[in-house]
């Protein structure tokens, strides 16, 4: 894998930091500091020339002010900042933007204690309005980073006279780690699920045995412990990871516990899957996978049994196991490590934080399909609605479908923020974005198609699908929409093509029962193979190496079922 190419632009010298960054990545040389503005409003600037795949902006907020104490003058020094910037960022391109904190000679004769925070929050407020506005834009967050080390470890007042260098050595180190802890984070693919054990892991002690030893879980001793464990996991949930229970007990000693201990912090709610049973933990891991049609390789499992872990690990290698903590005084900060190892995301979006409750609902439809008497009355009943979204208003949730979706991935392409911003500017190119609606609530937006329709036939060049809406011959529906489209704009047929990976098998056959023809893609001698390789060919410019390709003409005549409505 190439080495990303990083750029660290500041108002204070950061060439320690620079010189760091540069044994793991790429990293541009600024021409001193203090022209961080400048550099990225000048298309011909070394900057642009350098092309970094990630920008990080570490700005100190005395200098961004002029040392300004007075809020209003530093509101408008701070809005002009942000107003230059607007000019700058493009669309190409990750920005990570420094959130504040302010440090100066000044700041302890300021009479107001409240003064430093007011400053900082004036800079935040427009720092948080600004990433909202840019897609491309995320906080980095350097105050928790000096918060953590603290005032007299963080700046040097030395370095500071000897050549403006902000930060202690110290400090400079760990904004190294921190960035590269970030870049890490746009190249990763994150876990979905979180499979937790129960007794002596989401509480101390035994479900079961409250009348002889009560659980541990409070808000003091060791029972603050799995509390503040609790706390931790419940911000994982809210931010998109899936939490499941897997648990050697009785189901409703256990349920009890989730329902009425007053200290409970993760209710019921908030688990998208329970196996509370007296099975084998990786067979219960492999239902669970099956029932939200996940790979197993997306789930971690955290047990405090390391008999369990083993078994786990041996019969079901492609689920991560971490350690388990000895002391209780470690639960919480050892689940944050696997939150930033395995869980973390660059961004977060909607359909992230209202995930649980999709899965969840994905059970309740499972025993409708069970009980409906047929696959058509399922379908009828679920009553699917396809709505048509904007693709540049949620390029994030399109980039993710993207980047994420294995299985309903008919090519895998993968692309960056700016490759995908590109793509979507071309004329030549045409995106669908859909939101799907049923009967138990909205699933959020979970497809989406690019064509390519530079040719005399377009082809769908990408086509994914979240795994939590398979099922449904929901993809009949979209088909259908874009051939639709495709006949509005002149054309006579559509292409389709799949790549074949390790993990997309399920939807090897999807154009052949669309009603798709394959198309020969060796060369042929007669004049009718020379002109289908042909077509096939200028498709192939724009498809992924390996590509089968299938074709249809319009209007196609094909009768599908799948009682799923298109609104635009």
């Amino acid at each position: 894998m190439e080495k990303q190419r990083i750029a660290l632009l500041s108002n204070v010298n950061m060439n320690f930091v620079i010189r760091m960054l540069q044994k793991d990545c790429e990293v541009y040389q600024p021409e001193g500091y203090g022209n961080e503005l400048g550099l990225l409003m000048n298309p011909e600037s070394s900057y642009h020339k350098f092309r970094p795949d990630i920008t990080f902006l570490v700005m100190d907020l005395a200098e961004v002010t002029g040392h300004e104490s007075e809020p209003a003058a530093a509101k408008n020094l701070i809005d002009g900042w942000f107003a230059d910037l607007e000019g700058a960022v493009g669309e190409t391109g990750i920005f990570y933007l420094s959130d504040a904190y302010l440090w100066c000679a000044e700041l302890d004769a300021v009479y107001e204690s409240g003064r430093k925070q007011a400053l900082e929050q004036l800079w935040q407020e427009r720092l948080e309005t600004f990433a909202k506005t840019h897609g491309n834009v995320r906080i980095f967050p350097y105050r928790r980073m000096l918060e953590r080390l603290g005032e007299e470890n963080a700046f040097s007042w030395k370095m500071w006279y000897m050549g403006k260098i902000l930060l202690s050595s110290e400090a400079q180190k760990r904004l190294c780690g921190l960035i590269l802890e970030k870049a890490a984070i746009e190249r990763r693919t994150p876990k979905k699920v979180l499979a937790l054990d129960l007794d002596n892991t989401l509480w101390g002690g035994l479900a079961g045995e409250a009348e002889h030893t009560p659980i541990s879980l409070s808000e003091e001793h060791g029972g603050l412990a799995y509390k503040n464990l609790q706390r931790v996991i419940l911000q994982m949930q809210k931010q998109g990871v899936l939490l499941t229970i897997v648990s050697k007990n009785n189901a409703e000693d256990a349920e009890k516990i989730l329902r009425e201990h007053p200290h409970m912090v993760l209710r019921p709610e908030c688990f998208a899957a329970k196996r509370i049973n007296w099975e084998p933990k990786h067979e219960n891991l492999k239902s669970i996978a099956e029932e939200m049609n996940l790979g197993l390789d997306s789930f971690v499992f955290w047990d405090d049994n390391p008999a369990e872990r083993e078994l786990v690990s041996r019969m079901l290698p492609q689920v991560t196991v971490p350690d388990f903590p000895e002391k209780p005084e470690e639960l919480a900060e050892a689940m944050t490590a696997i939150y930033k190892t395995f869980f973390e995301k660059p961004f977060v979006t909607k359909e992230d934080r209202e995930k649980t409750g999709q899965y969840a609902a994905n059970a309740v439809r499972s025993r409708m399909r069970e009980s409906a008497g047929s696959f058509e009355d399922y379908l009828k009943q679920l009553r699917i609605v396809l709505w048509r979204e904007n693709p540049m208003e949620h390029t994030e949730r399109l980039l993710q479908l993207l980047n994420k979706t294995n299985q309903f991935n008919l090519t895998t392409g993968r692309y960056t923020q700016a490759e995908l911003l590109k793509l979507l500017a071309e004329e030549n190119n045409r995106a669908y974005l859909y939101r799907v609606e049923d009967c138990f609530g909205d699933n959020g937006i979970a497809a989406a198609v690019i064509v390519d329709i530079s040719g005399e036939i377009p082809l769908i060049r990408d086509f994914v699908m979240s795994c939590r809406v398979m099922g449904r011959n929901i993809e009949y529906a979209i088909v259908e929409d874009i051939e639709s489209d495709m006949m509005k704009r002149g054309f006579k047929g559509l292409r389709g093509a799949y790549v074949p990976t390790a993990k997309n098998k399920p939807v090897e056959e999807l154009y052949t029962k669309l009603g798709y023809r394959p198309v020969l893609t060796e060369q042929k001698d007669s004049k009718e193979g020379a002109a289908e390789q042909k077509k096939t060919a200028d498709s192939a410019e724009t498809a992924p190496a390996g590509s089968r390709f299938y074709e249809i003409a319009l209007p196609t005549g094909v009768q599908r079922v799948y009682y799923v409505e298109v609104r635009k």
